[in-house]
């Protein structure tokens, strides 16, 4: 049987009376860090974002959003200190991506497609030799459009593996536009997939697992 795996989509600018409510939900670290944000943006989003997860994981578990507990591994990567359900969030601006899966680590990761966040030096950084060759066979917007697709990819992978960027980028991944989200090279027992949930707003799924089936859940 398909293992199923939930994600949603969440906005973060909302309302005082909103951002008053999912506050409540944090734990005293939470509120400590939310309160170490200078600029308000930040702080605001960052709030909704850690309530918002609080929410949703409660919601599967049958448990207070309050009562959640959660620890970070040595190298960032998020999980409840016990039980059986797996998680991972990226945010890009105002928006947030959740995903969850039970039994099975997940990553993922959205970015709005925003020229001035697409450089030379990223793709040098994080992208392969194939995958950089890839990248230079495209124009234009196109070009735009692989390095945001590439980006995603790799960077779902890698937040599924939750070994921070310590660990090597030892994997190729499809980026060209209108291509299956897939895994070319390494990165064997994880599987992709890419979603556009926004016009502009590239999001990519990573799952270690083949069997799976994407649900949307809000």
């Amino acid at each position: 049987m398909a293992i199923a795996v939930e994600a949603c989509l969440a906005a973060l600018d909302v309302g005082a009376p909103t951002r008053t409510k999912l506050a409540d939900l944090l734990s005293p670290d939470e509120r400590a860090r939310a309160c170490a944000f200078h600029s308000e943006q930040h702080r605001s989003r960052y709030i909704v974002r850690r309530g918002r997860l609080r929410e949703l994981l409660a919601q599967r578990l049958g448990k207070k959003p309050q009562a959640i507990d959660l620890t970070n591994n040595a190298f960032g990567k998020p999980s409840l200190v016990d039980g059986p359900l797996c998680f991972n969030l990226s945010h890009s601006r105002a928006t947030a991506l959740y995903v969850m899966a039970r039994g099975v680590e997940v990553g993922c990761d959205i970015e709005w497609r925003l020229p001035e966040l697409a450089s030379r030096r990223v793709a040098d950084w994080l992208f392969s030799a194939g995958e950089r060759a890839a990248l230079d066979s495209l124009q234009g917007d196109a070009w735009l459009e692989g390095f945001f697709n590439c980006w995603t990819r790799k960077e779902a992978v890698l937040k599924g593996r939750g070994r921070g960027l310590s660990q090597p980028f030892d994997f190729d991944v499809s980026l060209r536009p209108g291509e299956p989200a897939t895994i070319l090279r390494g990165a064997g027992g994880w599987s992709l997939r890419a979603l556009e949930p926004m016009p502009g707003l590239h999001a990519a799924i990573a799952v270690q697992a083949e069997d799976w089936q994407l649900l949307s859940s809000c």
